[in-house]
């Protein structure tokens, strides 16, 4: 499993012309599913998406947590990012999972961020949108499971 995380000071996403979630300073969490993954991977990365320190403390520094600023989250599926672009000009999605098991997995790993005290906002499994976002930082990291 892969999430790119973005620190950010606000985020919106729209399909079909209509906004659907927006979420003010927090995260955004742009989620892949590998073939492969599996209950494990979505803990590991709930987990670390909820405790890495990637906030300022009152000095600057990146040391505080999701869980520590109370900050919102917003969780898109991202299949592209298991896009392997080595060979040709056209990326090869065949790490990626199916749509239905990267969909149940999407879906658990919402419900563990809520379990866990982060409903996160949503984007629209397997359609069309348009995220919009204010980086803050800029802090982007890429986690794997």
């Amino acid at each position: 499993m892969r999430a790119l995380l973005q620190r950010v000071s606000g985020c919106a996403v729209r399909s079909g012309g209509h906004e659907v979630s927006r979420i003010g300073p927090g995260l955004l969490v742009l989620l892949g599913v590998a073939a492969s993954d599996g209950e494990a991977d979505v803990d590991f990365i709930v987990g670390k998406v909820i405790n890495l320190r990637v906030f300022d403390d009152a000095e600057g520094r990146l040391n505080l947590s999701l869980a520590e600023t109370g900050g919102e989250l917003m969780v898109v599926s991202q299949f592209t990012l298991y896009g392997d672009a080595r060979k040709g000009r056209r990326p090869s999605y065949i790490e990626a999972a199916t749509p239905e098991r990267a969909k149940e997995l999407y879906e658990l790993a919402c419900e563990r961020f809520a379990a866990a005290g982060f409903p996160p906002a949503r984007g629209v499994f397997q359609a069309r949108m348009e995220v919009e976002l204010i980086n803050d930082g800029p802090v982007t990291l890429m986690l794997e499971s």
